[in-house]
């Protein structure tokens, strides 16, 4: 597999220096600072390519950019609202854009007005290091009691909702607003301005659409891009929600192995594809990650290997969980790399110029000198280094490291 990192621009904490010592292949970046719906013009990804491709100090980094994580789908998109056809033609002509400049895989996800979500960003843990977590009596807590959202109390049974008023009675009104900032932090430098009638403006557009209609949605847009990406070469490939369930009252569409056979089959194309998050798909307890991939695995273009471990409290089929390290959640990542070095394998037998995977360590834990950098919350440098180290091993025990 392809070992590539995520790299948010000159202003990320981890530097190219630090991504080529760390032994990383490949660079998965985006244009954070154009807003869903606009173009990506032809220079500005230019810029990106030279940015990743030199050294803080000058010279050649010996990187490139390969994937783009995310072209982002706009909400007038997801919700077939407004100028939407326009945002059709603007997402197009990104495609173009990209592909002239030689990157050929993108991923993108359909999770309605939040990207992943989490409770708090860094949650000491046992070793003396940090991560990521989902608590759902938190969760519950904001959006009971702290967004009140209308109908909120029908989504939780009465023990849920007990805890939830508990929590949020004993909160300040700082508790309150870190949590809030937590919950909208998913999208990296988009919505960390967001207030409670901003989120609540955003839900209302979705007060019409359930898991059905949204999922027409993602068809109709796969429609009108998909047969141009695939005159381009290109691949997408669809992120999974994150969590695997639904928040806010919003549906959910691409939380399990039947929600992408449904989708890519939907518009059969080798350009219609998925991005294999381990870590998203697995937070479900159903989740058989070698089963997607001996189902789906032709139309992996992108991989996430990342583990999460699920906790108490849960709630039926909703559960807390926070990001483990790469080898020791509730994914088996041995079976799991194992299985795409096959399906490479087979790919490369069958001579196709896309047989290698790119896939990147996500979501590490802050260890070490993490801890005093607090970068990009799940996009430390040392954990996500020890991560790929980790799955650099079980990738070679495999036969998944080009030599």
């Amino acid at each position: 597999m392809r070992q590539t990192w995520r790299w948010f621009g000159p202003a990320d904490t981890v530097s190219t220096a630090e991504m080529r010592q760390a032994g990383v292949e490949g660079v998965v970046s985006a244009l954070h600072h154009f807003k869903p719906g606009l173009v990506w013009p032809a220079e500005e990804i230019a810029k990106r390519q030279r940015e990743i491709a030199t050294l803080p100090g000058g010279g050649d980094s010996g990187l490139a950019w390969e994937v783009v994580e995310s072209l982002p789908v706009s909400e007038e998109i997801k919700t077939q609202a407004g100028d939407f056809r326009s945002h059709f033609e603007a997402y197009r002509e990104s495609l173009r854009n990209l592909h002239e400049a030689g990157i050929s895989v993108v991923c993108y996800n359909f999770m309605p007005v939040l990207d992943w979500t989490r409770t708090t960003l860094r949650a000491p843990q046992p070793h003396g290091g940090t991560a990521m977590l989902f608590d759902l009596e938190s969760f519950a807590a904001f959006d009971l009691f702290i967004l009140a959202r209308p109908g909120a109390f029908d989504d939780y049974p009465e023990a849920c909702i007990e805890a939830a008023r508990a929590l949020a009675e004993g909160m300040g009104e700082a508790e309150k607003l870190a949590l809030q900032n937590n919950v909208v932090a998913g999208l990296p430098g988009a919505n960390d301005s967001w207030t409670l009638e901003d989120i609540r403006g955003h839900l209302e557009r979705y007060a019409e659409i359930g898991a059905e209609r949204l999922r027409a949605n993602l068809v109709d847009f796969l429609s009108e891009v998909v047969p141009f990406a695939e005159g381009l070469g290109m691949r997408l490939c669809c992120h999974p929600d994150d969590p695997p369930f639904p928040l806010l009252g919003l549906p959910r569409i691409m939380s399990s192995l039947s929600d992408y056979e449904a989708v890519l089959g939907a518009v059969e194309s080798p350009a219609n594809g998925a991005t294999f998050c381990t870590g998203s798909l697995g937070v479900a307890p159903e989740f058989d990650p070698v089963a997607f991939v001996e189902r789906l695995g032709p139309k992996i273009h992108f991989a996430h290997l990342r583990n999460t471990k699920r906790i108490a409290p849960a709630h039926g089929a909703r559960s807390s969980f926070f990001e483990a390290a790469h080898l020791e959640g509730d994914t088996d990542m041995v079976a799991t790399v194992r299985a795409l070095v096959a399906e490479e394998q087979r790919r490369k037998a069958e001579g196709r110029a896309d047989w290698q995977i790119p896939m990147r360590p996500d979501h590490g834990q802050d260890l070490l000198g993490d801890l005093a950098v607090q970068g990009m919350p799940g996009y430390p440098l040392i954990g996500r280094m020890r991560g790929l180290a980790e799955l650099r091993g079980v990738m070679a025990a495999f036969g998944g490291i080009q030599g």
